[in-house]
C-alpha cells in the first residue's frame, strides 16, 4: 500500500511552533494551493486549504525558515484523524504529516529583486553561465554528415 503525497504552495500564516509533554517539537501550518484546472462559469483558479504537521527537525526547520506567504514544497503522507468536539459531536479532519519541506522559491525572489530594489545581479563572470557579453552558454553543432560518431 502507498500513502505519499507531495504539495506546493503558499503558507497562509505563521508555522505555529509548540513541544509535547516530552519537549517533542511539533510545528502546524496550513497551505494554500491552487487547483490544475481552473472554474468553468468564472475561470479562476479554485485553492485549497491543507492543513499539515511536522514533527522534531523538521518542525524547527519550517519555524525558523518560513514564514506567513512563503512558498513551500512539501512531501508526506496523508493522516485522518477522528476526534470529539467540545460538545461531544463526532469529528473527522485530514491533515500532511510532513516528512521533508522545501524552498519553492529562492530567498531573492521573496524578497524583490535585489537590496537596491532594481534588477538581481549578473553571476561572477568567468564561469559556465557566464553571458554577459551577449555569448550563450550552449554552442551551435555543425550537420556534418549526419552520421553519428558511435
Amino acid at each position: 500500500m502507498l500513502n505519499h503525497i507531495d504539495l506546493m504552495g503558499r503558507l497562509t500564516r505563521d508555522p505555529e511552533l509548540r513541544y509535547t509533554q516530552s519537549q517533542t517539537p511539533v510545528a502546524s501550518f496550513t497551505l494554500a494551493v491552487d487547483r490544475d484546472f481552473s472554474s468553468r462559469d468564472t475561470g479562476e483558479r479554485q485553492t485549497d486549504f491543507i492543513d499539515c504537521v511536522a514533527w522534531r527537525s523538521t518542525a524547527e526547520f519550517v519555524s525558523k525558515y518560513f514564514q506567513k506567504g512563503s512558498m513551500a514544497a512539501v512531501s508526506g503522507r496523508l493522516q485522518i484523524r477522528d476526534w470529539t468536539d467540545r460538545e461531544g459531536g463526532k469529528r473527522r479532519s485530514a491533515e500532511v504529516v510532513v516528512d521533508n519541506v522545501y524552498f519553492g522559491e529562492s530567498k531573492r525572489s521573496r524578497e524583490g529583486g535585489s537590496p537596491s530594489g532594481g534588477p538581481a545581479p549578473r553571476p561572477a563572470s568567468g564561469g559556465y553561465n557566464d553571458m554577459s557579453a551577449g555569448g550563450s552558454a550552449f554552442a551551435e553543432l555543425d550537420d556534418g554528415d549526419g552520421e553519428l560518431p558511435f
